[in-house]
């Protein structure tokens, strides 16, 4: 399977995570991840699987992944398999009933990725996700890591695989 992995970082956390994810499918598999900056539309071609990840800024994918989703062609996607993660802060870490009501209204980017896959014609294999950090600059909280390299498991493999 060739499994694609692009994604944004300014902190580094995003990248720990991708990483762990790219090394959790490397068995069997051709998996490459990529800084979103260095993504052309050629590298999109013979994906299986193409996961993107991106902090969260103001409830949404950093910009250059949202440039990079508005770049891939109408159904430039048709039949590849997708999935989204974002890194964000927990709002249960921060004492505002305003973030708490803003994440409720807007959301987290992972959601925003999954539906632009979508909506570019890719297949949502498993549902987007959110792993999280200290602050807003990190690090990762204790035990992200392992979660993410398990996110996307052989199940979730096998299935993908179908």
């Amino acid at each position: 399977m060739n499994i694609l992995i692009v994604f944004d970082s300014f902190f580094g956390n995003t990248e720990k995570v991708a990483r762990d994810i790219a090394g959790s499918l490397s068995s069997g598999n051709n998996v490459r991840a990529e800084r979103v900056g260095d993504i052309s539309q050629e590298n999109l071609e013979g994906v299986d699987l193409l996961v993107v990840g991106s902090p969260t800024r103001a409830f949404s994918p950093s910009e250059l992944t949202k440039e990079f989703l508005k770049s891939i062609p109408p159904k430039g996607l048709k039949g590849v398999k997708v999935a989204a993660f974002d890194t964000r802060i927990s709002v249960d870490d921060v004492d505002s009933k305003f973030l708490k009501f803003m994440v409720k209204m807007f959301g987290y980017a992972a959601k925003t990725i999954s539906d632009a896959l979508v909506k570019k014609g890719g297949v949502l294999e498993v549902p987007p996700e959110g792993f999280y950090v200290k602050g807003n600059e990190g690090p990762l909280k204790d035990g992200e890591l392992e979660r993410a390299a398990s996110w996307l498991n052989k199940k979730a493999i096998n299935k993908l695989k179908r």
